[in-house]
């Protein structure tokens, strides 16, 4: 498959295989590679990673959801994409609207998508669609010639997501700052609403990952007859290593406000994810809810 400037585009296989991407960056001598977080941990996680040669790449695109900065760190230094960039958007908006720069902090690139991509507008509104002031959390809305015409022969899911005046509404929550980075802050419907309190997983998951033996957190709410939603941490353990539940409460006890901190904090030896590497919440809410036996009717745990 050719692309513009001559360069061409390798898929190494027909589904995430490390070593065919090793092999193929090696022997194709690759400058650029593309994928989900997940997928460059696995790559660096590969038994054989240190036998490829892949000192032709310097720059790639890593997307679907934040980075840990130790993750970021790793591909810089042992795989030599320093100029790699991340990005944002959906199949909606072909595939992408924001966008880092090669030059970007690492800081920068683990907690922000970037900057709007060229000939794209970018809104950040509340749920009155009223645009909020810069630095207060909203809906990330865009328009531009990225965005779909509609859902194949479905006007009504099209309606619920472009509005007349040809905005998507993406439903990621997200504040910008004064440079125009943006920042998400989770999705709407996996805000956990505690006791009236709105409490983002992705804060929690951002923090949870600066823990050296965790491998991959994803924070979700579940049910509790008292306060509707609490916390809770799914975790799973980088193999080799260890992790106590306490010792992931006292870390949260030491970093976020007392209503953040998750009540039950279970560890999974994977997590359900999208032929593409996205991580299936929905799923991983169910999991979670079977493991600490709540009853969805009553709201109740019980062991």
């Amino acid at each position: 498959m050719m692309l513009t400037h001559g360069a061409t585009c390798i898929f190494p296989s027909k589904v995430f295989n490390t070593k065919k991407v090793l092999a193929a960056v090696q022997d194709e001598k690759c400058n650029s590679l593309y994928g989900v977080p997940t997928m460059f941990i696995d790559l660096l996680r590969e038994a054989d990673f240190n036998k490829y040669d892949l000192t032709s790449l310097y720059t790639g695109i890593m997307g679907a959801t934040s980075c840990p900065i130790p993750t970021l760190e790793d591909v810089i230094t042992k795989m030599h994409l320093k100029k790699i960039v991340v990005c944002y958007g959906s199949t909606e908006t072909s595939p992408v609207t924001f966008q880092g720069l090669m030059d970007d902090s690492i800081e920068k690139r683990c907690s922000t998508i970037g900057l709007p991509s060229c000939h794209n507008e970018v809104k950040i509104v509340n749920e009155n669609d009223e645009i909020v002031p810069i630095g207060e959390p909203g809906e990330i809305c865009t328009r531009g010639y990225t965005t779909m015409l509609g859902y194949w022969n479905d006007p009504e899911k099209t309606a619920e997501v472009i509005s007349q005046t040809r905005w998507y509404h993406s439903g990621d929550m997200a504040v910008m700052d004064d440079d125009g980075y943006c920042k998400i802050i989770g999705r709407y419907k996996d805000m956990i609403i505690r006791g009236g309190e709105n409490i983002y997983p992705t804060e929690i998951e951002n923090l949870l990952y600066k823990l050296p033996n965790i491998r991959e957190v994803q924070v979700v709410g579940v049910p509790d007859a008292r306060l509707g939603e609490e916390v809770c941490a799914c975790i799973q353990i980088s193999e080799g290593k260890e992790c106590t539940e306490q010792e992931v409460k006292d870390y949260c006890l030491q970093n976020l406000s007392k209503y953040k901190q998750p009540r039950y904090v279970i560890f999974m030896d994977s997590f359900p994810l999208t032929p593409t590497g996205k991580f299936q919440k929905f799923k991983i809410r169910k999991m979670a809810r079977e493991i600490l036996k709540l009853d969805e009717t009553t709201n109740q745990y019980s062991n």
